[in-house]
Parts: C-alpha cells; sequence; structure tokens
C-alpha cells in the first residue's frame, strides 16, 4: 500500500483513472445499452414491458445497495482483490442469463449475480480514484467516467449487429466475455493510505457520523430522486421510437448520438468543476435541471430532427451531471470517509434505480405510449434539484471546504503545514 500523507493529485492516479475508464464502460455501457435486448425479451417471454423492466431495475438497485458491502470490503482487503471477484460475477451472470428460460433466471442472474459483480467493481474503484485527487479530482472523475459514453456509442449498434446475428442468447455469452475483463481494471487498482485515515475511525464511527450530517443526507436524498429518472432514456427511448415507427437500428443509432454528447459532457463539465471558483453543487444543479426539463420534453417532440436534437442535449446535460455528482461527495464527507460515503449514497439512491424503469414501463402499459413515463421522469430529477438548493454553499460564493484542506488540518498536529499559495491551502 502506498502511503501519503495528503492525494497526489496524480502519479499512479492516472493509471487508477485508466482502471475507472474501462470498468464504467463495462459496467454502466451495458446497462446503458441493455435497451437493445428490451424489445427481444418482451417477444420471448411474451411479457408485459413493466415485468421485462425489472430485469435492468434489479441490476441497478444491487448494484447500489451492495456497495456498501464493496467499500467495506475495500477497506479491509484493498479494492484490488475485492473488483477482481466483483469482474467475476458481472461475467458469470451474463453467462447464465443466455441459458435462461424465464424472467425469473434473468432476474437471478443478470439482476441478482452480475449486479453483485457490478457492486463489488463501480464504487470501490471509484472511491480509490477519489484519494488519489484533490485539485484535479472533478476532470479526473469526467475522464474515468467517458468510458460510459464511449462505451453507449459503441455497444448500442454492437448489440444490435449481435442480436441480429446471433439471437439474444449468443449476443448475453459475447457480453459475458466483455465483462470478464474487469478482472484486468481490478488489477490496476492499488489502494493508497492518506493521513486522514487513522483519524475517521472505522467502518462504524464513520458511518454514525455520516448518519449526523444533514448535508450529506440530503444530498442522498436528491440522488435518490435523479436516480429515479436519469436511466429512463436508456431503458426505454428505443421502444419510444420503435412505437413512432422507427426501425430498430435507427433507433439505436439514437442511443449512440446520445453517448457521443454524453463523453463531450463528461469531460468539459469535469474539467469546468475544477476551474471554476466555488463548490461543484452549482454545476450539478445546473446540469440537473435541464435533464429534467430534457425529459420532460421528449414525448413533444415528434419530428427526426427534433429527436436527434434532444438525444444530443440531453446526453451532454446527463453525462454532464456525472463527474460533479461524484466530486461533491468527498466535498461533504471527507476524503477519508470516501469508502463509506459514497458507498452509503449509492445503497440509498439504488430505491430509484429499483424503481424508476418499472415505473415507465408500468405508465406505458396503463397509457398506451411512453408521454406519461418520460414527464414524470423529468419531473424526479427536477424535485432532486430543488433539494441540492438546500446544500451549504451551493449559490455562496465563498468556495466549499476541499478534502485536501481537511486533510492538511487533520494531519497539523503532526507535521508542518504548507504555507506557500503553491504548497498549501492557498492555492485551493
Amino acid at each position: 500500500m502506498a502511503r501519503r500523507t495528503e492525494p497526489p493529485d496524480g502519479g499512479w492516479g492516472w493509471m487508477v483513472v485508466l482502471s475507472a475508464f474501462f470498468q464504467s464502460a463495462l459496467v454502466f455501457g451495458v446497462l446503458r445499452s441493455f435497451g437493445i435486448f428490451f424489445v427481444k425479451f418482451v417477444a420471448a417471454f411474451e411479457e408485459q414491458a413493466a415485468r421485462v423492466s425489472w430485469i435492468a431495475s434489479i441490476g441497478i438497485a444491487v448494484q447500489q445497495f451492495g456497495s456498501p458491502i464493496g467499500s467495506a470490503l475495500s477497506t479491509k482487503f484493498g479494492p484490488r482483490p475485492v473488483v477482481m471477484t466483483g469482474g467475476i460475477l458481472a461475467a458469470l451472470g451474463m453467462l447464465l442469463a443466455s441459458f435462461a428460460t424465464s424472467l425469473t433466471h434473468l432476474y437471478l442472474s443478470i439482476g441478482l449475480i452480475s449486479g453483485s459483480g457490478w457492486a463489488l467493481t463501480f464504487t470501490p474503484t471509484l472511491a480509490c480514484l477519489s484519494r488519489y485527487f484533490s485539485r484535479r479530482r472533478s476532470l479526473a472523475m469526467g475522464l474515468a467516467l467517458t468510458g460510459v459514453g464511449l462505451s453507449s456509442f459503441a455497444f448500442a449498434p454492437l448489440f444490435q449487429w449481435l442480436l441480429n446475428h446471433y439471437a439474444w442468447r449468443g449476443a448475453l455469452m459475447l457480453v459475458s466475455a466483455l465483462s470478464f475483463h474487469l478482472v484486468a481494471c481490478g488489477s490496476l487498482l492499488r489502494p493508497l493510505s492518506l493521513a486522514e485515515d487513522s483519524a475517521v475511525g472505522g467502518p462504524g464511527a464513520q458511518l454514525i457520523s455520516l448518519l449526523h450530517n444533514g448535508p450529506f443526507l440530503r444530498y442522498t436524498i436528491a440522488l435518490t430522486l435523479i436516480n429515479t429518472g436519469y436511466f429512463i432514456p436508456y431503458v426505454h427511448l428505443v421502444a419510444h421510437l420503435q412505437d413512432l415507427g422507427w426501425d430498430p437500428l435507427p433507433a439505436a443509432f439514437i442511443l449512440s448520438v446520445a453517448a457521443i454528447a454524453d463523453l463531450v459532457g463528461r469531460v468539459a463539465s469535469g474539467w469546468l468543476g475544477d476551474a471554476i471558483p466555488g463548490p461543484v453543487a452549482r454545476l450539478l444543479i445546473l446540469w440537473t435541471t435541464l435533464t429534467g426539463v430534457l425529459l420532460v420534453l421528449f414525448p413533444v417532440a415528434q419530428a427526426s430532427t427534433a429527436l436527434v436534437v434532444l438525444a444530443v442535449a440531453y446526453g451532454f446535460t446527463s453525462g454532464a451531471l456525472t463527474p460533479v455528482a461524484f466530486s461533491v461527495v468527498p466535498e461533504l464527507v471527507g476524503t477519508g470517509r470516501m469508502y463509506c460515503g459514497l458507498g452509503l449514497v449509492q445503497m440509498v439512491e439504488s430505491i430509484g434505480g429499483l424503481l424508476g424503469a418499472p415505473l415507465s414501463g408500468y405508465l406505458r402499459d396503463v397509457t398506451g405510449n411512453y408521454t406519461v413515463s418520460f414527464v414524470v421522469a423529468g419531473a424526479f430529477l427536477l424535485a432532486g434539484s430543488g433539494v441540492l438548493i438546500t446544500l451549504p454553499y451551493s449559490f455562496s460564493c465563498c468556495p466549499a471546504p476541499t478534502s485536501r484542506s481537511q486533510d492538511l488540518v487533520i494531519e497539523a498536529p503532526h507535521t508542518k503545514v504548507p504555507l506557500s499559495k503553491e504548497e498549501g491551502l492557498g492555492k485551493d
């Protein structure tokens, strides 16, 4: 384990960014493109849209609800073996899903087994990354999470091509082979020991501290609301376009267009989060509000040009909110509590991930189209934005306390605090 008094803001951290880039692609890139399988599952099992929607929702919910387990195991054993184990489970679930004969089998294989693998993969990797960066944390997060946008651009047409040539069973086998590369991603993670770690206590003490942190609890509620509507286009947009008379391949291409904009949004937002003085929560409020408005506008658009424009705008704003959402957590809880804090956030927001897609599918079954589904999804994001406004420093002209400043304050009894702007708090 590498030992540092403060985050190095680089070094091996860039290899951790590379690992996070590929694992985000192989987790959320697959999840975002899974809507391609949606129509095939409805036809193969002759089930309603709401029941089929539970496949992706269970996977998202298990990934997020199991995040504290991944965080606790990473605290004890380090992130490397935990993420590598998660990669094996993610691949195994997809492989077993290719032999499914009922929706229940898909719930257990993709939802439970692959979801458990994703839980052991995503949160420990991002928590490890955040400990390597302080001043450039938002940019590092943005670069790491561009894997989602790039893989969504590639996976949507790839999965459609695989379905056309190998049917859904053969396609799932090949997705399983892709998921096994998460093991290689885990091998790149090197745990980092910081001076703050000895002061924050064990997992139990950290949990008690977080449960008494009002801003952190409000932030968790906000992300839960956002998460309820965030994934709806990636699950139901292809089906919505097919309801409008689109062919499957052009409908899948729309997801690829949104993925390109998502990629640009993540990098731009990460750069802005570090370049603009003040708390990144203000950027998160902006992107969340715009994403909610765009979701509400989706049912209004009928022309192909309008739908493409909305897809590009939605891709940019939904991608832009992701890196700053993760960068807010260490501002609220400190770097030392990052594993526990991020795991708890992911666990609570799993409620939104579990209910969002089935609720959208249910509304479609009741109304006969996706109009109400997209409007309700947008309303959830706007409600989350309203909760974010209550966070401290959201509209203050003064910058929020950074995790690096917390590292130095805790370090003060044992080490000399740097005084120059280049070395210490002045530059922050």
